[in-house]
């Protein structure tokens, strides 16, 4: 079902409307993904919740009046800034302090997701998917031909997963929390799974708007350096159990 952006989003408080995200195992990976997806391994994660939408211009906008932080690059670009299209161009260690600052301001422990937690998430109660819905490919999505001509959509257009979670796989690449390595599968915990302790590269999930397929598998990864800000590089945020 999709739902009207103003009951996703707190126009006074800019607290997003987050989503319950239930406690459980699923397999983490793919076979037939790239080698960095592999091995599939069983993962356990306790309940967190996750924002249903990426975090949109208006939601940073308030941090922006609220702070010293320069706006990102692109943030009087016609293309990018609409209000509720999701914010873009922001560094991970952007997308950090705002979840700090959105953390003082409510008293909720606001973060970035986990890679475990986003594709556990994205899949929406479909384990073994490929996409959020299911196995049909991208190109199966209302209007996608139509979709995505020079920037990111307005977050919210579309039907959201299993979980309620909009624009997940698609819009743009989301940074997570963790270090990026290509053999962390092998050494994995099985529970609540942080990444490595340190790296050069901070991982981030998701498709993007720029992309030839603009639909990411679930279980496909990417990553950048931190302090990259790229046009199709958002986020939306997580938040530990209150």
């Amino acid at each position: 079902m999709v739902v009207s952006l103003d009951s996703l989003i707190n126009a006074d408080s800019r607290e997003p409307h987050l989503v319950r995200v239930p406690a459980g195992w699923f397999l983490m990976g793919s076979e037939t993904g790239q080698d960095n997806e592999r091995p599939i391994h069983r993962v356990w994660l306790d309940e967190f919740y996750l924002a249903a939408c990426q975090v949109t211009n208006s939601e940073y906008a308030a941090f922006l009046d609220a702070s010293s932080v320069p706006p990102p690059p692109l943030w009087s670009d016609p293309n990018f800034n609409h209000p509720h299209q999701p914010v873009v161009a922001v560094s991970w260690f952007e997308a950090v302090q705002y979840c700090e600052w959105l953390s003082q301001v409510h008293g909720q422990n606001y973060r970035l997701p986990s890679e475990a937690e986003w594709e556990y998430a994205a899949r929406g109660g479909f384990g073994g998917k490929q996409f959020p819905w299911g196995d049909a490919p991208p190109q199966s999505l209302p209007d996608y031909d139509r979709r995505w001509r020079h920037g990111p959509e307005p977050v919210g257009q579309y039907a959201p997963n299993g979980f309620d979670l909009y624009d997940i796989c698609e819009n743009v690449h989301e940074w997570c929390s963790d270090w990026f390595d290509p053999n962390y599968y092998s050494v994995s915990p099985d529970h609540n799974p942080r990444g490595p302790e340190a790296g050069q590269r901070k991982s981030s999930r998701g498709g993007s708007w720029r992309h030839h397929i603009k639909v990411a598998r679930c279980a496909a990864r990417s990553s950048i350096p931190p302090k990259f800000q790229y046009a199709d590089y958002g986020f939306r945020v997580a938040c530990s159990l209150r």
